[in-house]
């Protein structure tokens, strides 16, 4: 029992929203479970594969404190280290029926705070990223991505070079020249899945920045098993933490990504780059889905 009132029993009842949208046709679907006591693994891998979205939360507090949770993420095919969409999805989540406030995410890469606000029916959450790390990647690392991608070297911009980031999951950050490069997206499942295996990384995150100062993103995520995410939060503050360490913005800064167009579910991250080497901020809404 805390101030907040006890945690209620429930069953692995799926919760089931769409992340940084406000509309149940667009952002990123994810799935929440909360429970009292942490389900076991197999039943966890069990339930994402059977929600089938990219990402389900399985959120547990034994202490009963409705204010910190022990937060992990199963994707249909593994567990996934972090998940920004369904943390977001959990924030606003807790945050419709707990109230607004802090609440503490303890997940496999540690600590995660995520500020929630209420403001009538809109619930925007906020997460605060683990401390990032940037990798910049040599060529021989690269070759085995791009004919998976079905890219050229010379699709890439020279202006970004190509890197690893990790804010809580590592992300292979590639800016590209055209817009239209972005849209014509079409790769090679198994190939792409193998050179992301090597690298242990979780999506792709494929980039390229607009006049008006947006960046628009996809995300092909077949370790996950699934081929594309419509909105990932973890890969959005892994490149907030690339921008800060290549010198591209002047933080503290605040920039948004559009992700989700080319699927038809647009989506909404905006990216909060404070000074240092802390972590990154990843703001968003999430609505419930029907059915």
């Amino acid at each position: 029992m805390t101030e907040d009132g006890p945690v209620p029993r429930v069953s692995p009842y799926v919760h089931r929203l769409a992340a940084f949208t406000g509309d149940p046709d667009g952002g990123n679907p994810a799935g929440v479970v909360v429970t009292e006591e942490p389900l076991t693994d197999a039943d966890m891998q069990r339930i994402a594969a059977e929600v089938g979205y990219s990402e389900t939360a399985f959120l547990s507090s034994p202490s009963g404190d409705r204010r910190r949770w022990q937060v992990r993420y199963f994707a249909p095919r593994a567990e996934v280290s972090f998940c920004g969409h369904a943390t977001v999805a959990s924030g606003v989540l807790l945050g419709a029926q707990v109230g607004a406030g802090r609440f503490t995410f303890d997940t496999t890469v540690g600590v995660v705070d995520v500020q929630v606000a209420v403001d009538g029916a809109q619930v925007l959450a906020t997460l605060s990223s683990v401390a990032p790390t940037v990798e910049w990647l040599e060529a021989s690392r690269l070759a085995p991505f791009l004919p998976a991608l079905g890219y050229r070297a010379d699709r890439l911009d020279p202006t970004y070079p190509p890197a690893i980031a990790s804010a809580g999951a590592r992300h292979l950050i590639l800016v590209l020249r055209r817009r239209a490069d972005l849209a014509a997206l079409d790769y090679l499942f198994d190939e792409l899945h193998a050179a992301m295996h090597a690298e242990q990384l979780t999506t792709v995150a494929l980039l390229w920045p607009d006049p008006d100062g947006r960046w628009h993103a996809r995300n092909p995520f077949p370790t996950g098993g699934v081929v594309e995410d419509p909105a990932t939060g973890a890969a959005a503050a892994a490149f907030g933490a690339y921008l800060r360490e290549l010198g591209h913005l002047d933080p503290p800064a605040w920039f948004e990504i559009v992700q989700g167009e080319d699927l038809g579910r647009p989506s909404r991250l905006h990216v909060h780059v404070p000074a240092g080497t802390g972590g990154i901020d990843v703001a968003g809404t999430a609505v419930p889905m029907p059915g």
